[in-house]
């Protein structure tokens, strides 16, 4: 009885070369797409950051919207998000509210002709002090 419980754990090899082929073509087309899209969401995280850390600013209600978008692009320019263009911000005042929207698109090359496109939509209303 030993003997046959012996020859079938021999007989065991582990995976064959077509699944190992298989898990690393797998997990390293999710480590590009990861490497290739993952800074995307790290900028805009520090953008929210930023834009986030506005709130209770000394003087942001009687700032105009210009002097605002000055301060922000400050604020990005400090963060090193330098690709980004406040173009895609709209600022709006609403007497001692300030509302804030970021809308805009990341684009990004992944292998040769496949690309992805990244979409991020934000907004903030703020009161200064």
């Amino acid at each position: 009885m030993k003997k046959n419980n012996l020859s079938a754990m021999s007989r065991q090899g582990g995976a064959s070369a077509l699944v190992i082929l298989i898990m690393v073509l797998f997990f390293g087309s999710l480590l590009t797409l990861l490497i290739k899209v993952g800074p995307a969401y790290m900028d805009d995280y520090t953008i929210q950051e930023a834009l986030q850390s506005l709130d209770g600013t000394e003087g942001l209600s009687r700032m105009g919207p210009a002097q605002i978008l000055t301060l922000i692009n400050k604020r990005l320019s400090v963060n090193s998000i330098r690709s980004f263009d406040t173009q895609n911000i709209t600022v709006e005042k609403d007497g001692e509210l300030v509302l804030i929207g970021v809308d805009y698109e990341v684009r990004t090359n992944i292998f040769r002709n496949i690309d992805s496109i990244v979409h991020f939509q934000h907004s903030y209303e703020m009161k200064g002090k």
